[in-house]
């Protein structure tokens, strides 16, 4: 057993995904390439320009405390964090320190601390001195800065690596079901800080509190979390375990060498002298209609995959496929309900969507990695997707057919039973036509039908495989069964 027990806490800043930026109306354009172009005299911090509160950002924050059954606060207010760096045009920054919009709550089995708003920094490209260079230097990039950035602060009840990425990949996902940020963390757009520390095991002594803390920066992939955590969690047991003490301070995450590298002691919340903004006025949020922001709540991840496995009867690793990404689980759902209404009355057998979701997720997903498109670039609809999978499942289309039947209509948009009827690849499923070809594929294959004869299973699949070949793939493989064993007894 460990000597020592982990205790983490994340926190986690997300750009929201609104039209301006949090205190002026310059555009927020995270794909902008070009430096410096969405920026004013406001997020540039010019003296005396006036900052105004972005209420589409606030109503962001307020649902996903409804959500995650946060306390909504019924007043707030934004601070100042003092700091100087220079990404930071004003010198500080428009926070929230003692007055959250939202306060407790609990996604993934792990309770909430607060939910708060305020304005991201700007960008630094440091550039490295070539060969012959002497001189280095940096450039700062403000297109980002007074972008809407939400932090979400956890309880510290995460004690492994584990649950705090089952944790984030879930916030992750509920920000876009709510459709209020796309969370990329490749593209800096929902980034992890880890706060962990060490205490001892209760081994008769009744030590319950809680170690020192260090801060773990520059996590950008679910894997960084990880490993470092991990890291972390080694390095403090080494120092403990030598009779050393663990320094409280922030630390960075350095991904080419798996480990963490000091960068600074831990501030402390008097070092940033918060106090309250006196440019904006603070917030009522009874101004903000709650019952309806909560009424307009998308089905959240966890309600789709309760419904998922009652109506499709899908294995909970079929579910999780879908509901990773809404458009999925949303063509999914649509397709089921054509696919429904072409099969019989009051519905299909859960085996069925099965088939379905087998087409969906290989096929289908198959040919939009090729050229990496959405479901809201196909060609054709849910409906029509649904059309083949039920000529498959009612016999008059083999899986070889359909597959080509499908890759025809991600290229044309054409229906199926018009790509069927033009290229003539419906299943042959008359015995006339099978016989003819089974006794051929017999005459020519002596030595597998041998094999058959002294009990060898897999030289049917041999012979049926013939016989396809023979048929282009058209052929209906359990008819072709019931023919070799009846000429094979």
């Amino acid at each position: 057993m460990a000597k020592y027990s982990p205790t983490i806490g994340l926190e986690i800043h997300v750009e929201l995904k609104t039209k301006s930026k949090m205190f002026c109306d310059c555009k927020n354009d995270p794909e902008e390439k070009r430096p410096n172009v969405n920026v004013c005299p406001i997020c540039l911090g010019h003296p005396g320009t006036l900052p105004v509160i972005n209420k589409k950002a606030v109503e962001s924050i307020l649902r996903v405390g409804l959500a995650t059954g946060g306390k909504i606060a019924e007043s707030s207010k934004f601070d100042r964090k003092n700091y100087f760096y220079p990404d930071l045009p004003k010198g500080y920054q428009i926070s929230q320190y003692d007055e959250p919009l939202v306060s407790d709550g609990e996604l993934a089995g792990v309770k909430l601390t607060r939910i708060h708003l305020e304005e991201d920094a700007g960008k630094l490209a440091h550039q490295i001195p070539g060969e012959n260079k002497k001189i280095d230097f940096s450039l700062v990039d403000y297109n980002r800065a007074g972008v809407p950035l939400m932090e979400l602060v956890t309880e510290p009840v995460i004690h492994d690596a584990k649950t705090a990425i089952v944790f984030a990949k879930e916030l992750q996902l509920l920000l876009r079901y709510l459709d209020i940020s796309d969370a990329d963390m490749e593209k800096g757009q929902m980034r992890v800080e880890a706060n962990i520390s060490l205490s001892g095991k209760e081994q008769g002594t009744g030590n319950k509190e809680l170690g020192t803390k260090v801060e773990v920066k520059n996590l950008n992939s679910f894997r960084s979390v990880e490993g470092a955590i991990a890291y972390e969690i080694e390095r403090q047991s080494e120092i403990l375990e030598g009779g050393g003490e663990v320094t409280q301070e922030t630390r960075g995450w350095d991904e080419t060498k798996s480990r963490t590298a000091s960068q600074r002691t831990k501030e402390e919340a008097h070092d940033y002298r918060y106090f309250p903004e006196p440019d904006l006025p603070p917030l009522q949020i009874k101004e903000f209609d709650l019952q309806t922001l909560k009424n307009k709540l998308p089905e959240l991840p966890d309600a789709k995959r309760a419904r998922f496995k009652k109506e499709y009867g899908l294995s909970a690793e079929q579910i999780e496929a879908l509901v990773i990404e809404p458009q999925f689980a949303k063509y999914f759902e649509e397709a089921a309900s054509e696919f429904s209404a072409f099969s019989r009355q009051g519905g299909v057998p859960a085996d069925h969507y099965d088939l379905l979701f087998n087409y969906f997720t290989s096929d289908l997903r198959g040919l939009m990695n090729e050229v990496r498109v959405s479901t809201e670039s196909l060609k054709f609809n849910p409906e029509a997707f649904a059309h083949l999978v039920h000529l498959v499942n009612n016999g008059k289309v083999g899986s070889r057919a359909a597959k080509d039947i499908l890759r025809k209509m991600f290229e044309t948009g054409l229906d199926p039973e018009e790509i069927l009827s033009q290229e003539n690849l419906g299943q042959i499923s008359g015995e006339g036509e099978l016989s003819s070809v089974a006794e051929k594929v017999i005459k020519e294959n002596s030595s597998a039908v041998q094999d058959f004869k002294k009990g060898k299973e897999n030289a049917l699949q041999f012979l049926v495989g013939k016989a396809m070949a023979e048929l282009k793939g058209r052929g209906n493989p359990g008819i072709l069964i019931k023919l070799f064993r009846e000429r094979l007894k």
